[in-house]
């Protein structure tokens, strides 16, 4: 699997034609498409006053080798994964209601969000196990998405961490009473303006479970802010 693997310019002005011609400094710019080509726009400046009065352009498609994997369970849509949710009766609880459940029920706080905010504060007592993480491999679909992160000025793009069942079949039996949390929550709940909820990725780590068995999956509503907002006990590991 290669990537950039052929650049193919649109059909331009011969020199020879417009061999007066003179441009300013080139503008450049790029778009990552759905297809994972990129797409480099060269533009010249205007031109002699001889010979053309208009802008000339010219642009390049580099286009992608490299081949999306399959779609992850994960990346379902979101009314599907909703469903499923509401079909296995997962529960939506507010931040004191989960820690009188941790406290009182022996239910563990699994919270999903990526090691560094884990660190900073968390729930006193919960797990951390990140559903997403750092783009760590270097294929060519990596690379493309490195790429496509780094032109929105994102050099920390993540990605599905595909070991996060495994890590939760690791410390979690499928009995286990979990609240998955993460910072905002999302919600289960339609409104006017989100008919369906609201997708997060709490919800989504809640959904993997259900799929994977798991029989006792409830989910923090709200997210860790209020919980830190409400002043329940939390740690540090800095």
């Amino acid at each position: 699997m290669a990537a950039f693997t052929s650049i193919t310019p649109n059909p331009a002005s011969s020199s020879s034609v417009y061999s007066n011609f003179r441009t300013s400094p080139l503008a450049l710019s790029s778009q990552i498409t759905a297809d994972c080509s990129c797409l480099l726009s060269v533009r010249s400046g205007l031109a002699s006053k001889r010979r053309l009065a208009s802008r000339n352009r010219q642009c390049l498609i580099i286009r992608s080798a490299a081949t999306k994997p399959a779609k992850s369970p994960a990346e379902e849509d979101w009314k599907l994964k909703r469903e499923l949710l509401l079909e296995k009766r997962v529960r939506s609880v507010d931040a004191k209601e989960a820690f009188r459940l941790q406290k009182e029920n022996n239910f563990v706080i699994l919270d999903v969000r990526p090691e560094a905010e884990f660190k900073e504060a968390h729930p006193a007592g919960a797990v951390n196990i990140q559903i997403y993480r750092l783009i760590k491999e270097w294929t060519a679909w990596d690379i493309a998405r490195r790429a496509a992160f780094a032109f929105f000025g994102i050099f920390s793009g993540t990605e599905e961490n595909p070991e996060f069942m495994q890590s939760v079949e690791s410390n979690f039996g499928k009995d286990a009473k979990i609240i998955v949390a993460c910072t905002t929550g999302g919600t289960m709940k339609p409104s006017q303006n989100l008919p369906e909820g609201q997708q997060s990725r709490s919800l989504i780590a809640a959904y993997l479970l259900v799929l994977n068995g798991y029989k006792n999956v409830f989910h923090l509503e709200g997210g860790l802010y209020t919980w830190f907002k409400e002043g329940l006990p939390s740690e540090s590991e800095e």
